[in-house]
């Protein structure tokens, strides 16, 4: 049978079961993900993004906005049409089909993994000065790897306890922020003809390079659409919590761009006296308008904020692998959970040596410059996505709750705005356009086209197979999957759940087995409940 026929038995059997898990995240909740995930640019990209077109740089941050509205438009109505986990890669995947899936998961895999990087990076920058004001001697780059493999360490053993602290960070760091700003109006010499001179004055082309530069700060606005399938009320939480998160966070962007620029005096005060682009900016805005306490508190959050979203980054970028293994693109090692602690180790391990290379041998700006142009390229596929279901409406039952406004011109000025953004960013960006599109393609076509593509029917003959046992075979088989449940957590990982069926005799190939199990994880996690998957699977008929 055709891999799109198994997709569509694999769907409706997710959409039976899916009933059963609880929606908890509601609009406010939404907002506080996505500017979770966003806040981290502004701790680093004004000073570079000064660099470039001078103290003008709030107008990149707007321009750099509107270019990002387009693909916020489009990934609300997507995620209002298919209000499931998984985000971008599901969306570009059921588009486009495997072969761009591959290649976008893994562009999207480097783009969040890259900005975790830059956040670890300008990170160590803060914390040199709570250390410095402490009189502690340490390096840059032990911070960094110090903090990365503390990260990668709390990410294997589970993050549902950080993910408490994630919304009082939010509040305190954007509540900060207003105090520094507040506090600038009063700052001596504060002259707000600087930024306004500074943006009058750039010319078109420093605009443009500046705004693709900053474009990073606004990569997580569309983050929470991931987790649609926890969301409530999806299809209006998920188009308003985007919008409004994304008019939070340039608005915050713009006035802190703006003020930054006209309190703290000095001509291209962005450069050190080493020469080097400044790396802590809201440290140096915040000790100029409150003095050098108030600037070590405000580092001191500032590290706090900045390993809390790279905490978060590394847990999205190695969830591109997990998905990308679970739809048989990559080998299955990268979908297999540990069975302690029940998360992805190895997609989390392999997205900790990225980084650590990222961190290594790539310089803060060029990291900056990647992840921009890996997250722009994505936002003009999603555009080029809705454009394309919008037009095949009938033939893929096309009709979401929410429709993006202004169809088609926004999804087309997303698309040739961001194509020209990349262009000013310069070679790195095609050459990390090639190198994910050169691997993308590769793992496709020696892996993913072979294992994606199944011949048979493994859901619906192992249905059949289960469904009205006697009492006698169900006891057999419950003994048989408690253990194979290595865990003792009633859960079995998706290598626990093949030896359970080898167990009962059952002939399923590797890839067979999988997108049975597949079937059973509804919430994506990577593991099954025993008790409810055979609840399910031995009373649901296969009408």
């Amino acid at each position: 049978m055709s891999t799109s026929k198994i997709e569509s038995i694999v769907e409706s059997i997710t959409e039976e079961v899916k009933s059963k898990f609880t929606r908890t995240i509601g609009l406010v909740g939404v907002i506080i993900i996505s500017l979770s995930a966003m806040l981290p640019g502004i701790f680093v990209t004004p000073t570079f993004a000064a660099e470039i077109m001078g103290p003008g740089i709030w107008l990149a941050y707007l321009f750099a906005a509107s270019v990002v509205l387009p693909g916020a438009l489009s990934k609300s109505e997507l995620s209002s049409g298919m209000p499931s986990s998984g985000g971008s890669y599901v969306y570009l995947e059921r588009t486009y089909g495997p072969l761009i899936g591959t290649i976008s998961g893994l562009g999207l895999w480097a783009s969040f993994l890259l900005k975790s990087a830059f956040s670890l990076i300008g990170f160590s920058a803060y914390f040199i000065v709570v250390t410095t004001y402490f009189d502690i001697d340490m390096e840059l780059l032990t911070l960094s790897m110090s903090a990365l493999v503390l990260i990668v360490v709390v990410n294997l053993l589970g993050v549902s306890k950080v993910k408490a602290v994630q919304a009082p960070i939010v509040f305190m760091t954007v509540a900060l922020l207003t105090v520094i700003c507040i506090a600038s109006l009063f700052a001596d010499g504060f002259d707000a003809s600087v930024p306004i001179d500074g943006a009058i004055n750039a010319n078109g082309w420093e605009l443009a390079e500046a705004a693709a530069f900053v474009f990073v700060a606004y990569a997580g606005v569309t983050k929470v659409a991931a987790i649609g399938g926890e969301v409530k009320n999806p299809e209006k939480n998920l188009p308003a919590g985007i919008l409004l998160s994304l008019l939070i966070a340039t608005v915050l962007y713009s006035v802190i761009a703006f003020l930054m620029m006209a309190a703290i005096p000095g001509n291209e005060w962005w450069i050190a006296a080493d020469g080097k682009v400044v790396e802590n900016p809201v440290f140096v805005f915040a000790e100029t308008v409150a003095g050098s306490k108030f600037g070590v508190i405000a580092a001191a959050l500032s590290v706090l904020t900045m390993i809390s979203m790279a905490l978060a980054g590394i847990l999205a970028s190695s969830r591109f692998l997990f998905a990308m293994a679970r739809d048989n693109l990559l080998p299955q090692a990268l979908e297999e959970v540990n069975v302690k602690f029940e998360t992805p180790h190895w997609p989390i391990i392999l997205t900790g040596i990225a980084m650590a290379l990222a961190i290594f041998y790539v310089p803060l700006k060029d990291v900056v410059k990647l992840a921009s142009g890996f997250k722009i390229m994505i936002f003009m596929l999603i555009n080029s996505c809705v454009i394309i279901l919008r037009q095949t409406r009938k033939e893929h039952d096309w009709n979401p709750s929410y429709n993006s406004p202004m169809y088609p011109y926004i999804q087309l000025w997303g698309i040739v705005a961001g194509a020209v953004l990349i262009a000013f960013i310069g070679n790195k960006a095609f050459i990390g356009a090639a190198a994910a599109v050169v691997a993308g393609a590769a793992t496709y076509f020696l892996y993913g086209r072979k294992h994606a593509t199944l011949q048979t029917t493994p859901v619906a003959s192992f249905r059949k197979q289960f469904q009205s046992p006697s009492p006698t075979e169900h006891e057999r088989r419950m003994t048989v999957f408690h253990a194979a449940d290595m865990g003792g957590k009633n859960h079995l990982t998706v290598r626990e759940f093949q030896n359970a069926l080898k167990s009962l005799g059952l002939s399923y190939t590797s890839d067979e087995s999988r997108a049975i199990f597949h079937a059973a994880d509804v919430d994506g996690n990577g593991v099954i409940d025993i008790d409810e998957f055979f609840e399910f699977i031995e009373t649901t008929s296969d009408e």
